[in-house]
């Protein structure tokens, strides 16, 4: 008797991340909207023109509209064995300028450029003057009195809260508005001043919010005590206005060694 066999061939997918960055001037944010170029769009575009099949790439986040990103996670899975730097070559041709992808590498199956990431990090930029060079990267401040000093001890508050719904976006879809900043803090260096913020988890719109209010304290609109009685009002009317969009920078995403198969 003869057998048979019906078997088909299973193709089996590899998880990869994407490390990358992008000045976001141009864009509305990483999420794919409609009718508006994004980030996620044209990194989705550029990765099935070179593999001939439809891909979608999934990013550790998402960054608002003119919102920066030094250094960006994503992932893809994708069946074709490649050669990771000549990949990385294509795709930063077939990018614009503004966006370049600088590392492939493969991670474990069920590694998740979003809900693995244990931390993220992120700057704001505050230029105390007028830089025709800067328009697009920071907030500019012309003829403005900062006390620093007001600021660094309200963001040193921020760290013995937990519930930040005062600075986030209204009408959050969220299950928590918990977060745990690790570190915050302003730099100075000559008319730049930066401000520095680590945490496990960031709502939309928080950290511009947090910059706004910030501004606030250090122009003597709002004391310490305020700034308190903000974050437990956890009302986001009661915060100061958000930053622009230009000065904020995604700088850093970690994750746990185990996602990747090179530890």
């Amino acid at each position: 008797m003869a057998y048979i066999c019906n078997c088909t061939k299973i193709a089996f997918q590899l998880r990869y991340f994407i490390k990358l960055a992008y000045k976001g001037t141009n864009y509305h944010g990483w999420q794919v909207q409609p009718n508006a170029i994004t980030v996620q769009e044209l990194l989705n575009k550029a990765f099935s023109t070179i593999f001939r099949s439809t891909l979608e790439i999934v990013g550790a986040g998402r960054t608002d509209t003119g919102v920066h990103a030094e250094e960006f996670f994503a992932h893809v899975d994708i069946e074709n064995e490649f050669n990771p730097q000549e990949i990385i070559y294509k795709l930063n041709g077939l990018l614009p300028d503004d966006i370049v992808v600088y590392d492939i590498f493969e991670t474990t199956e069920n590694a998740h450029a979003r809900f693995d990431a244990s931390s993220r990090s992120y700057e704001y930029r505050i230029y105390l003057g007028k830089n025709p060079f800067l328009t697009e990267t920071a907030w500019q401040l012309i003829n403005t009195k900062l006390s620093t000093k007001k600021m660094n001890e309200a963001a040193e508050i921020l760290k013995t809260h937990t519930n930040f719904k005062c600075f986030s976006r209204s009408n959050s879809d969220v299950r928590t508005y918990n977060c745990n900043i690790m570190q915050a803090g302003w730099k100075q260096n000559d008319q730049l001043l930066v401000f520095h913020i680590t945490a496990d988890r960031f709502l939309r719109n928080m950290v511009r919010a947090i910059v706004g209010t910030l501004i606030e304290i250090g122009k003597g609109k709002m004391t310490l005590d305020e700034f308190i009685q903000v974050i437990e009002s956890e009302n986001r009317c009661n915060a100061g206005p958000s930053a622009p969009a230009q000065g904020l920078f995604l700088t850093q995403v970690t994750y746990p060694k185990t996602i990747s198969k090179n530890e």
